[in-house]
This record gives C-alpha cells, sequence and structure tokens, in this order.
C-alpha cells in the first residue's frame, strides 16, 4: 500500500506541476551528448538545397541545377574549398547580410564546443577578406577564440535555392534574417518523424516554423 501512496503522491506532483507551467515554459527534448552533426545533412537541411556528398563536391554538383555566384543572399550556401586540415570542404547555410562584407552563418561541425566537434553555431560571423571584394576568401567566427579566426578560408561562392530572391538591400538598422527551410519533406521518410529523437527534437528546436508547420499538417 505504500509503494501505491508513493506512486500516487508523485503523479499528483506531475499533474499540478505540468497544470501551472505555461506549454512554451516546457523544455524541448535536447539531442543525446554524443550526437554529431555534419555540416553537409545540416546546411541541406536548413537551406533545402538537394544536394548529397562531400561539402567540396558541392559546387560542381550545383551546376546545371542551382543558380551559382559570388554575392551573399539570404538561404544562401557558401562553399568551402578545401584547404589546410580542411580536407572535404565545407558548408554554411547565410543567415544575415550585416553589409558588402559581413554575413552572419548558421552552420555545423566548425568550431569546437564544450571540447566536442559536431556542434552548431547559428547567425555567427564571417567576413570578406578577398583583394577583390568577390567572397574568395573569409575569416569564420571560432567559438575557442570567442573572436574570427585567424585563417582566410577559400570560397568557390554562393549556391542558392531555387527561387531565390534576389539579394536584398542592404538595411544597417535591421539586417534580414533567414527564414528557415521547414524539414517536413525531409523528415517524412524517417521513423524518427512519428517518434522523434535527438537529430529531430534538435531541429525542432533550430527551425521555430517546425511544430506551426506539422500542426498545420496534421
Amino acid at each position: 500500500m505504500s509503494l501505491i501512496k508513493t506512486v500516487r503522491t508523485a503523479l499528483g506532483a506531475c499533474a499540478l506541476l505540468c497544470a501551472l507551467t505555461p506549454l512554451g515554459a516546457l523544455p524541448l527534448p535536447e539531442p543525446e551528448a554524443r550526437y554529431h552533426w555534419e555540416c553537409v545533412p545540416f546546411a541541406r537541411a536548413v537551406s533545402g538545397i538537394r544536394i548529397y556528398g562531400d561539402a567540396w563536391t558541392w559546387w560542381d554538383q550545383a551546376e546545371g541545377h542551382y543558380k551559382r555566384g559570388n554575392k551573399p543572399r539570404i538561404g544562401a550556401v557558401m562553399a568551402f574549398i578545401p584547404y589546410g586540415r580542411m580536407e572535404l570542404g565545407h558548408v554554411a547555410t547565410v543567415s544575415a547580410i550585416i553589409d558588402d562584407r559581413t554575413i552572419l552563418v548558421t552552420h555545423a561541425n566548425w568550431s569546437p564546443i564544450d571540447g566536442r566537434r559536431g556542434q552548431v553555431e547559428r547567425d555567427v560571423k564571417v567576413i570578406d577578406v578577398s583583394e577583390a571584394g568577390d567572397w574568395t576568401a573569409v575569416r569564420v567566427w571560432y567559438a575557442p577564440n570567442e573572436d574570427l579566426g585567424s585563417t582566410a578560408w577559400p570560397v568557390h561562392g554562393f549556391i542558392y535555392p531555387a527561387g531565390s530572391a534576389p539579394p536584398p538591400a542592404i538595411r544597417h538598422d535591421a539586417a534580414p534574417k533567414l527564414e528557415y527551410a521547414a524539414v517536413l519533406a525531409w523528415t517524412a521518410h524517417l521513423g524518427e518523424a512519428k517518434h522523434p529523437t535527438g537529430q529531430i527534437a534538435y531541429l525542432g528546436k533550430m527551425l521555430p516554423k517546425l511544430a506551426k508547420a506539422r500542426s498545420a499538417r496534421d
């Protein structure tokens, strides 16, 4: 009887907590600590650009399928050229345009955070350091330094999502922000779509429109 009483008391406390806590304040599930994001699947999910394979192959694969150029646009993917230890290249999605030579990107597996690789960084600074101002060389925010890294990383350019708009006029008072791509289509074939685990739960946190779009679909 004492065990039953204890269980009833615990359930009553949980019910009271849920009743008193606003829905928006309930914590979202966090991915397992060991979860490791690669830059490619993350960029694909966020940008909606359907290219597969290592990051260094994206620029050539985009030819004939997506427009490419040397000017940043919101939602475009910046394709890095392999350089030094970055043997497989890198891809990062443009999330804001600050001025002619400064943007913010959202990407994965760049800075080690809390000693772990494969982490996501949202809206971090990238500056154009090319001599011609054509974004062929950039410096990227590096979390351990709490500043831009010192390396000038070579870049192919930008891959633009299908139907993407021309670059918006730069407004110094309010830089435009990326409307994160819905990932419902990307997750539809996964069992995780119905039973979220770390990856999908994390996307739900990173992409604010996911829950709203899922509700509308259901």
